[in-house]
């Protein structure tokens, strides 16, 4: 459900992917080791893969995103918006075949841009949906196959991706938790993403698949004023964040150009990591 193919789509062909979902959010623990209670919020939110093969190598394409949050006890967003959006490139360096053991290997990288609302948000904080920064994210896919004695296929994929983000300007009440007034900067900490995904195939057309997660977040720092109170310098930390996540899914497939994929992703609450369960149903075309 969350680990992208190694496999590149052959020259002329294209992929289209969109996904809806709603991540529920709970509690998390602090640096003391303390559950916090947060605003129960359920950010509905969609993410479209559109992908092309310029090559039978080489795969291009954006990822649009638009969302809705929804808090309890604080006004909610205004209307369905925009998000980031993300542009991506991959290049295939290995094709797996049966009598070998390497598997299928790429390179890929996205590179986002900020085109979701994220500061200047006033009475309605869950307006942000973006995160203001360019964040550039190169990353290694990897897919190998494995047959059971019945004839079945278990596919395994193995991605890494770090990402790095730019400094971000900040007014007003933002995502990074400034409020009205404020002026400054902050700089996202650097993050990798580590995905190890398996899909076994049940029959022709029904797969189970489960998803193992890990993504490590740095600490982001804010800093600037208010401009109230300019004497007064301002500084903030998230701290560093650690979170592991499991997500099985079941797919059915009609045929080889078009599938439907249900899942959850479910992520424990950690260190400064919220407990989110996100439902999500996708659906695959390609031709």
């Amino acid at each position: 459900m969350l680990a992208p193919s190694a496999n590149t789509l052959p020259q002329g062909h294209f992929l289209i992917e969109p996904y809806f979902y709603d991540v529920t959010t709970q509690g998390f623990y602090n640096a003391k080791g303390t559950r916090v209670s947060v605003p129960h919020e359920n950010s509905f939110g969609s993410l479209t893969y559109a992908l092309y093969g310029v090559a039978n190598k080489l795969t291009v394409g954006v990822i649009p995103t638009f969302g809705y949050n929804e808090v309890s006890n604080s006004p909610s967003g205004a209307e369905i918006e925009a998000g980031d959006l993300t542009v991506q490139a991959q290049y295939r360096l290995h094709l797996f075949r049966e009598e070998s053991w390497i598997p299928t290997m790429s390179i890929a990288v996205q590179q986002t841009l900020p085109t979701g609302k994220y500061d200047q948000l006033g009475s309605r904080p869950g307006d942000g949906l973006g995160a203001g920064a360019f964040t550039t994210s190169p990353a290694f896919y990897s897919q190998t196959f494995f047959w059971f004695p019945n004839g079945r296929i278990l596919r395994m994929r193995f991605n890494v991706a770090p990402s790095f983000s730019r400094s971000v300007s900040i007014q007003d009440v933002s995502v990074y938790g400034t409020s009205a007034g404020f002026r400054g900067h902050a700089k996202p900490g650097p993050a990798v993403f580590v995905d190890a995904a398996w899909e076994y195939s049940l029959t022709k057309h029904w797969v189970l698949a489960l998803d193992a997660t890990y993504r490590h977040q740095g600490n982001t720092p804010v800093s600037g004023y208010n401009i109230w109170d300019p004497a007064q310098p301002i500084r903030l930390n998230s701290g560093d964040t650690g979170a592991f996540g499991l997500a099985p899914a079941i797919e059915y497939n009609w045929n080889h150009n078009l599938g439907v994929l249900l899942g959850a992703r479910v992520i424990p609450a950690g260190h400064n990591t919220a407990f989110t369960i996100t439902p999500a149903v996708a659906v695959n075309f390609v031709h």
